[in-house]
């Protein structure tokens, strides 16, 4: 694969740069993602269909903007998002990465929670986005509660359910647990959270700074975002004891981590079937 001719010429009238050399890199799903070598400096650019995933990448850059402005955690530079005829991309701020180290660790847990400190009035954020290849929407609402019922699990049960990839049973259990949920943590002030927050979607750079990647922002239960840095093979236990040093979750919140993750196993039930829905069923079970 290689970036079409007129994502290439797009980028250098924009930037007014030559481009030397483009390679195809790792870490695309959905997007084709590549690092520009530029007369300038590197880029990475990230590519989609424009009609198969609309405004995705306005989302992507809105999420990171949102992010940027708590002045907490840096979040790669966004440089331009554009289209042509048939694709959308986004353009943004290269960056050399190394694996994390205890120090790094430390200080993504103690940055993470100085943007979980970032409020709002209301649980949502101020458009819908994407997780992953799904809608997400964002409507607002004043208890987490309500909004993780409406918001982000009944989609996916519904989802899940008309793919016959959930039964009958299983909505009948999601429903005791909507009944269960408000009694099962004490409500918080919203918190921004990225909202996709797995090892995939952090990286270092060779300086040891922490960048968040690849967000699906709103404002939402902080423990939502400590969940999901369990799913696949977790963080760094530096990191854990760094955030609760810097801003100790709510007691029980391990107990919780299951509650949480039920939403990014749903969507996982409905992009790949298969062993999620048992995990779902697994993790639904600890809480009726």
């Amino acid at each position: 694969m290689s970036v079409s001719a007129g994502v290439i010429n797009a980028v250098k009238r924009k930037l007014n740069v030559d481009i030397n050399a483009v390679h195809q890199v790792s870490g695309g799903d959905i997007n084709e993602v590549y690092r520009l070598q530029a007369s300038d400096r590197d880029y990475l650019i990230k590519i989609n269909n424009r009609y198969k995933y609309p405004e995705m990448f306005k989302r992507e850059a809105e999420g990171l903007a949102a992010i940027k402005a708590t002045e907490t955690i840096a979040v790669p530079d966004v440089f331009w998002g554009g289209e042509t005829e048939d694709e959308s991309f986004l353009l943004m701020e290269w960056i050399n990465t190394v694996q994390p180290s205890k120090h790094s660790s430390t200080d993504l847990g103690i940055q993470l929670a100085q943007m979980h400190r970032c409020t709002a009035a209301m649980f949502g954020f101020d458009t819908d986005n994407y997780m992953g290849s799904l809608h997400q929407s964002n409507k607002r609402h004043h208890t987490w509660s309500k909004f993780f019922i409406e918001e982000r699990l009944q989609p996916m049960v519904k989802i899940g359910f008309d793919k016959q990839e959930l039964t009958k049973a299983d909505v009948h259990l999601f429903d005791e647990l909507y009944k269960k949920l408000p009694s099962l943590f004490d409500e918080e002030l919203p918190s921004l959270i990225h909202g996709d927050l797995w090892g995939g979607n952090y990286m270092i750079s060779v300086g040891g700074k922490p960048y968040l990647i690849d967000p699906a922002v709103s404002y939402g239960n902080r423990e939502f975002d400590i969940a999901m840095t369990t799913l696949f093979g977790g963080f760094d236990n530096a990191f854990y004891l760094a955030y609760h040093e810097a801003f100790p979750l709510q007691a029980g919140w391990r107990q919780r981590l299951k509650l949480w993750n039920l939403y990014p196993l749903l969507v996982h039930v409905t992009l790949f079937g298969g062993g999620y829905a048992r995990q779902v069923r697994e993790n639904l079970a600890g809480f009726i």
